[in-house]
């Protein structure tokens, strides 16, 4: 089953020659939920295209599974408004997520609510532990110009954000776009497990700003660097140092900054700026 995740419109376009209707390129942004044991779990706005990899990507990075063959299938139900991602999980990994629903549903049935709902948000990262992986100045920079170049999506609306999984020598071995963030980067996490590359052996590279979230489902990866276009925020910097991930971030040209653990990023000699 397949949408199309870009469509056509007209717009009046104001250029320094003067003013024209025109077509233009948009990305389509769909309701999908995320479904597992027939009930709901939540509902994302996401561009309508990756969906196994989308369902995939969640429950690994969201902690509900552990690995894929904790899911007996994946289902993709379209209901004109949206679309319906049934997920069956094996039984541990079933009983495992039932009772997760019931300790955050709480006693008056409210769902993710009160101090439960920020416990989840706030959940640990587990520690990414020694790495290996190490990147020159080039392997940053090339990283997000390499990025740049996968995104189809992009190119044709300039409204998708992208993640990729960058390996030294290699290049971006993977990526995929979507209108929001999060997304994108659950999508890659998907892609990963069923190509079976392994987080460690390379760094994700987002067009976005980098969250909490973010953080959270890189180190789900397993992923010892997250490099980004754009700025961290505080929470993130924290929570990236505690991980021990390297956070590299506002990445522009050749320009850009380590934020947290700067071992794995090899760079020349110091220049101090009065």
């Amino acid at each position: 089953m397949t949408r199309p995740p870009l469509n056509s419109t007209v717009r009046i376009a104001r250029r320094a020659a003067g003013t024209s209707a025109a077509a233009r390129m948009v990305p389509e942004e769909t309701p999908i939920a995320l479904s597992y044991a027939g009930t709901t779990h939540a509902v994302m706005m996401a561009s309508p295209a990756d969906f196994e990899d989308f369902a995939l990507g969640f429950s690994l990075t969201e902690g509900i599974v552990g690995s894929p063959e904790e899911i007996e299938a994946i289902e993709i139900e379209d209901h004109g408004a949206g679309i319906d991602i049934q997920i069956r999980l094996r039984d541990k990994a079933n009983t495992r997520f039932q009772a997760r629903r019931r300790r955050l549903a709480g006693p008056v049935g409210c769902g993710l609510c009160g101090i439960e709902s920020i416990e989840e948000a706030m959940r640990s990262v587990d520690h990414i532990g020694a790495s290996q992986l190490t990147l020159s100045e080039n392997d940053v920079v090339q990283s997000v110009k390499l990025l740049s170049k996968v995104q189809p999506l992009h190119a044709e609306t300039g409204a998708v954000h992208a993640a990729g999984f960058y390996q030294p020598g290699e290049g971006i071995v993977a990526a995929r776009e979507d209108v929001g963030r999060h997304n994108a980067l659950d999508k890659l996490a998907g892609a990963l497990s069923k190509a079976g590359i392994a987080g460690a052996s390379g760094a994700v590279v987002v067009t976005s700003r980098v969250s909490v979230e973010m953080v959270q489902k890189t180190a789900a990866i397993g992923a010892p660097v997250i490099i980004a276009v754009s700025a961290p925020t505080a929470l993130a910097i924290r929570t990236a140092d505690e991980a021990g991930m390297t956070l590299v971030a506002l990445v522009r040209g050749e320009d850009f900054d380590v934020f947290t653990r700067p071992e794995r990023v090899t760079m020349g000699a110091s220049k101090h700026v009065a």
